[in-house]
């Protein structure tokens, strides 16, 4: 069996249980004080208890994360760029010796951390050592700042891994993708990380560079959390296994799936996913022009450099055994059927190529076939299943503003003109939601965080299943507003601010809340005593002193069509 490169650190940590004594540990554990792990923290539990994060045996100390963050090593001086940490809900109490059982969103019990250490972090020192800026563009700094403000580190015994029903026999730990490819029996491993279904130019440069190293190829895609907007998961593992069965050899190729939370950090990113592949065996990485990179900043311009991540990796793959393979653009010459390193192509030679934002609103909004240049035609059929054209998508109309500035109404009319081109839409109205779906809920900013969050998860489940969300709640923090566009995804979301002047809801107001607010009988009233953050950039700006309503709801219906949800 062909020895492969030894796992960073030296030795693959597995936390995993002995099926012996499980039993008898969790009937003590079940006895503990928990709390609920986030779908991050699953995913940073399972990578802990594999060995994927050797060689950490539990979430970061305080000592390890200060380093980490200020110069990308443990505190014992092991080069480590990503801090994985423990942030605890406010209202679990903690203690030193503590034992806590973590358990999953269905209450199974996970795992028990023994607490050894509590320490506060520091959310926008985080974001800025580790993304660079604590910009809310970034999704990651708006996902922080729903995190508890203490981290918790200390021994963990590991119970049972999250349970995944799908690809189970491609859900491979770091020792069984070393295993088999050892049994691959070749001397170099180079590891390709995804987290976007394949083409045909990325199927010519793996193949090259398993080729360049004389070595075997690891297909090896991220399938816990990715950036806000990516295929799932599901679509992009049925492409992957679609490809590999017809066009790689099977000598020379595994494909494993890697239940990895992204942080997207660009540079120091690249190098955290090249520790976690020379744990799973590989000693060569490929990176591509801004790896792991979150999209634009605030100011339209991107958070990193295109190539400082492959820079990073270059500076240290001596150190972690891992050499960095940059990604190569590739085009396609249609005069000869084949892909070649654009770099080498002859100047004047003509070529094709299809951008990313091409392939999804010029062609899968539009119910157009990609070319067999581009992409196998397994690929195309699979994308066509369950990427239907833009006029078959769900979406949500996301209405915003004070109190009596005329949302409900507008959105109301909305809902009838969109009921009348034959759509299927579901009216989710704040005070409505209120009495149901958050009754008990109160006014101040944590209820009323919850209260759009849940009207966001409401409307992201409808909009999966292609169906129309309206929604028209204050929603006065841009924040939470956020996380809703996120959970139902940019480019299906329309804000619409309902732009009324605070005088003109007020005199609008007959039930007499503003009023009330005014003389302090009602206290944490949005517009008087409590912020109103307006939209920076909504897709639709609506007045209502010189437009009615209806003509209002014509004016989104208009941005609707303009985006190609109608004809």
């Amino acid at each position: 069996m062909t020895d492969l490169v030894p796992p960073y650190g030296g030795k693959l940590v597995d936390l995993l249980p002995a099926e012996n004594d499980t039993q008898a540990f969790l009937s003590h554990a079940s006895r503990l004080p928990s709390f609920a792990l986030t779908d991050r923290n699953l995913n940073d539990l399972e990578l802990l208890a594999t060995g994927a994060f050797s060689p950490l045996t539990t979430f970061l100390g305080k000592a390890d994360y200060d380093r980490v963050l200020g110069e990308m090593r443990l505190a014992g001086g092991t080069l480590w760029p990503i801090p994985v940490t423990l942030a605890v809900p406010g209202d679990v109490p903690l203690s030193l010796d503590l034992e806590i059982a973590l358990r999953d969103a269905k209450h199974e019990i996970l795992a028990v951390l023994t607490v050894r250490e509590i320490y506060e972090w520091d959310r926008r020192h985080e974001a800025v050592c580790v993304l660079g800026k604590p910009d809310p563009a970034h999704s990651l700094v708006r996902e922080m700042e729903g995190w508890g403000a203490r981290c918790v580190s200390g021994p963990l015994r590991i119970l049972r891994l999250p349970q995944h029903v799908d690809f189970r026999e491609l859900r491979l730990t770091p020792g069984e993708v070393r295993a088999r490819l050892a049994a691959l029996h070749h001397p170099n491993v180079v590891a390709f990380q995804t987290r976007n279904p394949m083409h045909r130019s990325h199927e010519e440069l793996t193949k090259r560079a398993a080729a360049e190293c004389g070595g075997t190829l690891l297909i090896h895609p991220v399938v816990g959390l990715t950036r806000p907007g990516d295929v799932d998961h599901i679509t992009r593992v049925r492409v992957y296994k679609a490809l590999l069965e017809k066009y790689y050899d099977p000598s020379r190729t595994l494909l494993a799936l890697l239940p990895l939370a992204m942080r997207l950090a660009g540079p120091r990113e690249a190098l955290w996913h090249a520790i976690i592949r020379r744990n799973c065996g590989a000693n060569h990485f490929i990176v591509g022009r801004d790896h792991a990179g979150p999209g634009k900043a605030s100011n339209g311009k991107p958070f990193f450099g295109p190539y400082e991540a492959q820079e990073l990796l270059a500076r240290h793959e001596a150190e972690i055994g891992v050499k960095m393979i940059p990604f190569r653009e590739m085009a396609y010459l249609p005069g000869e059927d084949r892909y070649e390193e654009a770099d080498r192509v002859p100047k004047g030679t003509k070529t094709l190529s299809i951008s990313g934002t091409e392939v999804r609103d010029e062609y899968l909004a539009k119910g157009r076939v990609l070319p067999p240049w581009f992409t196998r035609p397994e690929t195309a059929a699979i994308l066509r299943q369950t990427s239907p054209a833009r006029h078959e998508q769900g979406f949500c109309v996301w209405f915003t503003g004070l109190s009596c500035s005329g949302k409900s109404t507008t959105a109301e009319l909305l809902a009838d003109l969109l009921l009348e081109r034959g759509r299927r839409v579901t009216l989710l109205d704040g005070d409505v939601v209120r009495t149901h779906l958050s009754k008990g809920l109160g006014f101040s900013r944590e209820d009323r965080d919850t209260n759009i969050r849940r009207i966001g998860f409401v409307a992201s489940e409808i909009v999966r299943h292609n169906g129309v969300a309206v929604c028209a709640a204050i929603s006065p923090y841009r924040l939470t507003r956020a996380e809703c566009r996120a959970m139902v995804g940019a480019e299906n979301f329309i804000e619409v601010f309902v732009d009324t002047e605070i005088g003109v809801c007020e005199a609008r107001d007959t039930k007499g809340m503003y009023a009330l607010a005014r003389a302090g009988k009602l206290t944490g009233f949005t517009g008087v005593d409590d912020p109103y953050e307006p939209p920076e950039s909504p897709e639709v700006r609506l007045t209502t002193t010189d437009t009615t309503a209806l003509e209002n709801a014509r004016l989104v219906l208009a941005e609707l069509t303009r985006r190609g949800f109608f004809f």
